[in-house]
C-alpha cells in the first residue's frame, strides 16, 4: 500500500487549521445577513466583528482599520489605485512603484495604467535596492500626484524577509504611501503595522490555515482610504460592498488567533525541520543551490535549484514520488518556466526553482520522506546526465 501523500506547499495554501474548522462548524447555523438589524442579522454581525478583532490583533492594529475582502488579490486591487480620499477630500496618486519580486496580484498594478507603473530593482541577495528606490522617488513628478510604493514583507518564492521598515522611512520622506503585502509574513513573523511603517497591509485567510475566499486590507488609520473597488450597498463601512461571507470570515478569525498564539513555538519547530531538510538536501546533492540562504528568511521556506533539472520536470518528479511542492507561485500555475524572482536577482532563471514550504503539521518523518525523494530525484538527474 502506497504511503499517504506528503504536502510541502504551504506557501500556496495551508490545510484548514483545526481551530478554524471548529469555529466554522460551531457557526454553521449563523445564517443571518450580517447587515440586517434583527436578531439573526445581529448574531452574524457579532461573529464577523469578533473575527475582525482577531485579524486586527495579528497585525497589531485596531479592528476598525480592517476591511474584509474576498482575498489578497482583491485587497491589492482595492488599494492599488490613483484615487484616494483623505476624509472627504480627494487625494490623487501619480505613480505606482513596485519591487521586481512582487506577487502577480501586485505586479499587475491594480487600477493603475501601465504607463504609470515603475519597477524597483532588487539586489542579487533578493532585497529591494533602496538606493534605486530613493533615486526613483527623487525623480518623481509630484505635480502628477503623490507616489505609492508596494513592497512585500516576505517573498512568496524565496521566503526572504524584506527590511520594510527602512523602505517606509524612504517612502514617507518623499511624501508617499507604502503598501505591504504581508500574505507570506502573517503567522511566520511578528507583525505590527505601526512599527513596520506601512500605510496599508494585505493578508490572506487560506495562507494561515483559514478557508479560501477571505482576506483583508488593513489601514494604519481610517482617515486615508482608497476609492472602493466594489460598489453597491456600502458594506464594510462603505469600503467594500457585498454581503460578507460570514463562515469564511469566522474561520479566518480563528486561524488568525491560532497563528498569533502559536507563532513562536511553531516557528522554532519549523525552523529546526527546515535545517534538517536543507542538510539532507546538501548531503544528497552538493551542487544544490538554495536561493536566499545566508540572509534572513522565514523559517518554513526553501527555494532551490538542482542544476540540470528544469523546475517543471522536478515538480512532476516529486509529485510522482507522492510529494507536493511548487515551481514558483501557485497563482502562476500553467505558466511554469523562468522565475521572475530569480531573474530580478540576476540568477540564471532558465532552470527555474522549486519551492518547499512547511507548516504547522509537518513532522520529522515528513522531512525524512522529503529527503529520500530529493535524493532519488537527484540521483536520477545525475544518471540522466551521465547517459547523455
Amino acid at each position: 500500500m502506497a504511503p499517504p501523500r506528503l504536502y510541502l506547499d504551504w506557501n500556496a495554501t495551508a490545510p484548514l487549521h483545526p481551530a478554524a474548522r471548529e469555529a466554522i462548524m460551531r457557526a454553521i447555523d449563523i445564517f443571518g445577513n450580517p447587515n440586517s438589524v434583527h436578531g439573526e442579522g445581529r448574531a452574524a454581525r457579532a461573529a464577523i466583528e469578533c473575527a475582525r478583532r482577531k485579524v486586527a490583533a495579528l497585525i497589531g492594529t485596531d479592528a476598525g482599520n480592517v476591511v474584509f475582502t474576498s482575498g489578497a488579490t482583491e485587497a491589492a486591487n482595492l488599494v492599488l489605485t490613483p484615487d484616494f480620499r483623505m476624509g472627504r477630500t480627494p487625494l490623487q496618486l501619480g505613480r505606482l512603484y513596485f519591487s521586481a519580486i512582487e506577487h502577480p496580484a501586485v505586479r499587475e498594478g491594480g487600477r493603475f495604467p501601465k504607463e504609470k507603473m515603475t519597477e524597483i530593482p532588487v539586489t542579487s541577495a533578493g532585497i529591494v535596492d533602496f538606493e534605486a528606490l530613493g533615486a526613483l522617488l527623487d525623480a518623481h513628478d509630484k505635480a502628477a500626484g503623490l507616489p505609492i510604493v508596494a513592497i512585500m514583507l516576505v517573498n512568496n518564492e524565496t521566503g526572504i524577509v524584506q527590511p520594510v521598515e527602512a523602505a517606509a522611512k524612504i517612502v514617507h520622506a518623499h511624501g508617499g504611501l507604502l503598501v505591504v503585502d504581508a500574505v507570506q509574513a502573517a503567522g511566520r513573523i511578528g507583525l505590527d503595522i505601526d512599527r513596520i511603517g506601512a500605510d496599508f497591509m494585505i493578508v490572506s485567510s487560506h495562507k494561515i490555515g483559514g478557508p479560501k475566499g477571505a482576506g483583508a486590507l488593513i489601514a494604519r488609520g481610517e482617515a486615508l482610504m482608497p476609492r472602493p473597488l466594489i460598489q453597491g450597498g456600502g458594506q464594510e463601512r462603505g469600503h467594500r460592498s457585498g454581503t460578507q461571507n460570514s463562515l469564511a470570515l469566522i474561520g479566518f478569525g480563528a486561524a488568525a488567533e491560532a497563528a498569533a498564539d502559536e507563532l513562536e513555538p511553531r516557528n522554532a519547530a519549523i525552523g529546526a525541520l527546515r535545517e534538517r531538510l536543507e542538510a539532507g538536501m546538501r548531503q544528497a546533492a552538493t551542487d544544490v543551490v538554495i536561493h536566499g540562504e545566508g540572509g534572513e528568511r522565514v523559517a518554513n521556506t526553501i527555494f532551490f535549484t538542482l542544476p540540470g533539472l528544469k523546475a517543471e520536470t522536478g515538480q512532476i518528479a516529486f509529485d510522482l514520488e507522492g510529494v507536493a511542492l511548487s515551481a514558483g507561485s501557485a497563482c502562476s500555475s500553467g505558466r511554469l518556466g523562468e522565475s521572475h524572482v530569480l531573474t530580478a536577482m540576476g540568477r540564471d532563471a532558465k532552470l527555474g526553482g522549486l519551492r518547499i514550504s512547511l507548516g504547522f503539521s509537518t513532522t520529522e518523518e515528513d522531512i525524512d520522506r522529503a529527503i529520500a525523494a530529493f535524493a532519488k530525484i537527484a540521483c536520477r538527474r545525475r544518471s540522466a546526465g551521465e547517459a547523455a
